[in-house]
């Protein structure tokens, strides 16, 4: 579980220090891919594409072209976010080899001028966590519209990212035990009411603003509805993760085509 940092930025500061981690990958046999573990899940998490680097959280188009080719050539499976949670809940029985999950946080406009123009060939599925008060609000963030012509290809799911991305975290530390079970409440319940207003289908997953939660909002989530929540912590997604808490790797422009493909290549390595 990561730890809350007081701001957003040191947030974004830990998430590049874990991602930078990956240096001591190294690539494995093809003996030892073809044996890899059925029973894992590499979960993704992008935010934003774009020419040059505007910050942290930015993937440029020749980062992404690359990440692209490496998810392909390493013979991974990308599946939908729904099949990993349903194998999870016993209801699919196995997970083909090498499974990949795309998740995209915030809903910012380069997934539909940007991103969704690269993939649309691929048709790979894409699980978008959205903030619903920037949606048609925000100069940064889609537009109600945009959501549902992505959704309507059929490549795209769209699920809760709360309803205006809170630190929830460090909203505890600074509420009354009574405001905090309001004001968290409101976040999950919300953003689920208006996805499923606006998007006319159930909103079943979350994802933890900044990958800050707790035992507590883990609870919290479930009941709520919610059959599985999504944070950040740099690993392959395997049995032994709780379902409130399943985690993604951080994808970052550091992170380039090459170390993309050690990523994967490690994660179902054999014994992984």
């Amino acid at each position: 579980m990561l730890l809350a940092p007081d701001t957003p930025r040191q947030s974004r500061r830990i998430w590049l220090q874990q991602a930078a981690g990956l240096s001591a990958l190294s690539l494995i046999s093809p003996w030892a891919r073809a044996t890899a573990s059925s029973s894992q899940a590499l979960i993704l998490c992008y935010h934003r594409f774009a020419d040059t680097v505007a910050d942290s959280m930015t993937v440029r188009k020749t980062t992404f072209t690359d990440h692209i080719k490496a998810i392909t050539e390493s013979g991974a499976h990308v599946i939908p976010l729904a099949d990993l949670v349903a194998f999870r809940q016993g209801k699919l029985k196995q997970l083909p080899p090498r499974a990949v999950v795309i998740t995209v946080d915030d809903g910012h406009r380069s997934v539909i001028e940007v991103m969704a123009p690269m993939v649309r060939q691929t048709r790979w599925p894409i699980t978008l966590f959205i903030y619903p008060s920037a949606i048609s609000n925000a100069s940064y963030a889609m537009r109600w519209e945009h959501l549902q012509q992505l959704q309507a290809t059929g490549q795209y799911n769209i699920q809760s990212h709360t309803y205006w991305h809170p630190n929830l975290v460090k909203e505890r530390k600074q509420q009354s035990p009574a405001e905090f079970e309001r004001f968290a409440r409101n976040q999950l319940k919300r953003s689920k009411a208006v996805l499923e207003q606006r998007m006319g289908k159930p909103v079943s997953y979350l994802a933890w603003p900044f990958g800050m939660f707790d035992e507590g909002l883990m609870e919290m989530a479930a009941s709520e509805g919610y059959q599985a929540s999504l944070a950040l912590e740099n690993k392959a997604c395997t049995a032994s993760d709780p379902m409130q808490a399943l985690p993604r790797h951080l994808m970052v422009d550091a992170l380039g085509g090459q170390r993309l493909r050690q990523l994967i290549d490690s994660a179902f390595s054999t014994g992984a």
